[in-house]
This record gives structure tokens, sequence and C-alpha cells, in this order.
């Protein structure tokens, strides 16, 4: 069963499945949805397989005009340059050096349509790209002698990754690309409300379920469309049944949960089925938690192994992060002098008490350290607190209130802009605290943490986080523990970079603080 399609003329499955695009374009697409009833294809050895042609992708027009981009991106503006640097034979070294970018940029797959999990056209992708061409372009220019000026030609290359990063952020930002795929699930019911549950949950990835075949007499509960269904046994109509689903619904994507009964030969038949109907194919893994950076595919013994990277503690990321800790904190230090002055004016002006709050709070390895607020409440908040653990709004060891009556006037708004949060800097500096980690707990909070909890305490806490920028406290307690959990395990600098460009936009949004 090496290729199924369904035929133009074929009226048995649901209405609109004729009109289906057969195989997935860049075009605009149809949208209607066809009725819910459950529709098996006609076996495929009812149909005439010499008169079917074979579904063939189209090219993706977008493709050339990529790489023609990245060619005069580069090529172009290092012309220009090495001819204004008086640099020997420019034309050819910058046509030289467009297409071995060209060369490397298709090496990686940047003209090819990956998942949109991947970051391809993102900037640190592209950058990797460029760094590559570098290396190769430095081995070309020792084997030929070539006597290009080496600071002058890294200079020549810039224009060409900004175009890159330019054209990739172009890219995401088009209709297609910011409605992400639509998602075909296939698998046994529990594996499909497993599945569709967790997309659905979570508006951080592009994927979103709009269908799902499950396999065997099971009812999924999962309240997704079934427009479909394939036996709990292999049979010949298995490719025919999900190629005709995801065809009615759109979807240009098959996600599928392994179970007992979708096997590896009936795995590996659907699979040639969907890349020759032209749909992307997807299976589920049972590791979860995992940043696909530290994931390394491999094979053995005919098995698809899967290697997981330790997270990163130790070694050039590590190290860099404390250097950017440090001198980030420095300078936010010296240029917000005249906002610590005046925020500390106005908490003195405007309740009796301290500018600054001193708490006891636990960092790296579970160590306590003293981290400095601006005061938001009345002065003797901490006495009060015993009387309002009743009125409690979290289910976890954290305290908070929505409408705690001890934060004072000016505290709701150094709390809705996070300014009280600022002092940390201080923390930063010292070594206690980094830009990015885990909000730092308080000592009895980490009395009552179970060894899931703890694992926040592996890396130093920080200033802002991921769940800072996921919610904030409108997040529940469970939900907190998995961003931090998930930061602990796969941060990385790009990571942090990330972050802390979101908590910008989280900081004026001002959904969650309280």
């Amino acid at each position: 069963m090496g290729h199924v399609e369904i035929p133009e003329t074929d009226i048995s499955g649901p209405a609109g499945l004729a009109e289906a695009p057969r195989p997935r374009t860049g075009g605009p697409r149809n949208r209607s949805v066809a009725p819910e009833k459950v529709w098996r294809a006609p076996k495929t050895a009812e149909r005439d397989h010499a008169e079917r042609p074979r579904a063939r992708k189209r090219p993706d027009p977008r493709v050339p005009l990529l790489a023609l981009t990245d060619l005069l991106g580069l090529g172009v503006p290092a012309w220009l340059v090495l001819r204004a640097g008086d640099q020997p034979g420019p034309l050819t070294a910058a046509a030289s050096a467009a297409l071995v970018w060209t060369g490397v940029r298709a090496a990686r797959g940047r003209y090819t349509r990956g998942l949109p999990g991947e970051s391809a056209g993102a900037p640190h992708g592209s950058l990797g790209d460029w760094l590559a061409l570098i290396g190769v372009l430095a081995v070309l220019v020792a084997l030929t002698g070539g006597g290009l000026d080496p600071a002058t030609g890294v200079v020549a290359l810039v224009p060409g990754l900004a175009v890159a990063v330019l054209a990739g952020a172009a890219g995401r930002w088009r209709p297609a690309a910011r409605r992400g795929r639509r998602v075909l699930v296939v698998g046994e019911a529990e594996g499909l409300d497993r599945a569709v549950g967790l997309l659905n949950s979570r508006t951080d990835h592009p994927y979103r379920a709009v269908a799902v075949v499950p396999v065997g007499p099971a009812a999924p509960d999962c309240g997704t469309p079934v427009p479909g269904r394939i036996a709990p046994e292999f049979a010949e109509d298995d490719v025919s049944t999900v190629l005709g689903s995801a065809f009615a619904h759109d979807a240009d994507l098959v996600l599928v949960t392994p179970g007992p009964q979708l096997d590896e030969d009936r795995l590996r038949r659907l699979a040639w089925g969907l890349h020759d109907g032209g749909l992307a194919l997807c299976v589920l893994s049972e590791l979860s938690g995992v940043a696909a950076a530290r994931v390394r595919p491999a094979a053995a013994a005919g098995l698809t192994l899967l290697h997981v990277a330790p997270p990163l503690r130790r070694g050039a990321q590590a190290l860099l992060k404390t250097v950017v800790d440090r001198a980030g904190a420095a300078l936010g230090l010296l240029a917000l002098a005249p906002v610590f002055f005046a925020v500390a004016v106005a908490v003195r002006l405007s309740s009796p008490g301290p500018v600054f709050h001193r708490q006891t709070r636990q960092g790296l390895h579970n160590r306590p350290f003293t981290m400095w607020k601006f005061r938001t409440m009345v002065a003797d908040a901490e006495s009060r607190r015993e009387h309002l653990a009743a009125v409690n709004e979290s289910e976890g060891p954290m305290f908070k209130m929505r409408r705690d009556p001890r934060v004072t006037r000016i505290g709701h708004a150094l709390r809705r802009t996070s300014v009280d949060e600022l002092p940390q800097l201080l923390n930063v500096l010292r070594g206690d605290m980094s830009l990015v980690g885990p909000r730092p707990p308080l000592p009895e909070e980490v009395s009552r943490y179970d060894e899931r909890e703890l694992r926040r305490l592996a890396v130093r806490p920080g200033l802002t986080g991921l769940w800072q920028v996921s919610g904030r406290s409108d997040l529940s307690w469970q939900e907190t523990v998995s961003l931090d959990l998930w930061y602990v395990d796969n941060w990385s600098m790009a990571t942090d970079m990330g972050l802390l460009a979101r908590t910008v936009r989280a900081v004026t949004d001002g959904r969650g603080a309280y």
C-alpha cells in the first residue's frame, strides 16, 4: 500500500470531500467543516488503482523567492562593502559568499517547510547559519590564499544576516503562519483525549486539533469532531479514512498517538500513504517537558532512539548567564537611579514605614538570602498575614489575594507595573538571584514542598520568569510549578533573552499583577 488518494468522483465520504485540496498548497483554504457523522472510506481494494494519478506535492512558490532573497540580500551588500574597501575581486568574492550562504541555508533546511514548533526562521537559527557561513568561508580563503581583509569580510556579511532575520520575521507574520497548523489526531481514545486536551489547553504553540480519528470502538471524550474511525486491527482502508478525514477538515498535519493497536508495521504503512497524499506526520512521544534543543534522534538495531541532553548547569552558557546577570544588573541600577529616587519618595510619603521591604527567601540549593523590594504594604503586613490565611486564594503553599487589604494605594500601582521588584537588581548584582529564573519562595512555603516542587531550587531564582510572562498571579499553583520546572530543565541564553523581551509586554499589559 504505497499510495492512496481519494478519487474526485468519490462521494461516499463527508460532503465537500471532493473539493478538498489534494495535496496541500500555499493558497487560501476552504474553511467549511463537513457534517459530523462517522464515516469510513471504501476499502482500497474496491477502487480502480490503474486510473488513479499519483498524488504529488506542488512546489512551494515561496521557496525560490526565499532563496533569491538570501542570495541577493547577502551578495549585493557584500559586493558594495568589498568594493568600497578596495578588496581584491569584490564581485567574485561576493558571488561566492552568496552561493555558499544559500547552500548553508539549504543544507540546514531553511527552504523546506518544517513543523511550526521548529524555529527555522527565528533569529538564533539565522545566526547559526551565519556563523557556519563564516566558518566555511574562512576555510575557503585559507585554501585559496585570498587576500581579503578578515574584518572587512565579516562586515560585508552582516547585511545578509539582517536580511535573513527580517525575511524570517515577515514569514512568521504571514496570516497562514500566524494561523499555525490544523491537526488531525489519530489514536486510541485515551491517547486522543490526552493529546487534544493538552493542545487545546494552551496557546503558546501553533497547533490546533480540528478533528480526531479513533482507533477501535471506544469513543473519545475530547469534544472534537470525529469524521472517521479505523478498526482495531490493520485494514486496507486505514490510510484512505485518515486522508479523507484530514481533507474534509482541511488539516495539513496528522498527529499519531501510539498504542497497542498502532504497531510498527501499521504506523509505517500509514506514513507511506500520508506522505504520498501530501500530509505531514508527527508521532507523539511519551517524553514531555523537554525542549526540542535537548533531544537528538538516533537509530540503533532498527530502533529509533531519542538522546536527551542534561540540563545546563555549567559550561559556556552558564558562565555567559552569570556575566549577563551581573552586567545587566549594574547597568540597570545606573540607568534606573532616577526611578529609584522617585519611587522611594512616593513610598515614604504615602504611608508610615520604611521605603524598602526586606524578606528572607530561599535561593539556589535552598540557601536563604535577604531579598529587597519597594514596600507596597502597610508596615505590619507580616503580622496581619495569619488573620488572612483563611481567605488565601492559592491552593498551594503560596499566599495570594486579588484584593489584599494590606496593600497601600501606591503599592497597587507599583505591583501592577512590577516596579516594586526593581531593588532585586541588587540581589542579582550580589549573585543571590538571576535576571531570569523561578521566583524565590518563602521558607515556610519551601517547608511544604514535595520532591517535585523542590526542584525549582536547582537554579538561581530570577527577577522574572516563565510564569511571570504566562499569566502571573492568575495561574494556579500547579501551573506555576510546571512552568518553573520546564525552565529549570530547559533554560538557555536564547530562552532568557526571549523571556526578558516578553516581560516588557507582560508588564505593560498588567494582567495577573496583584
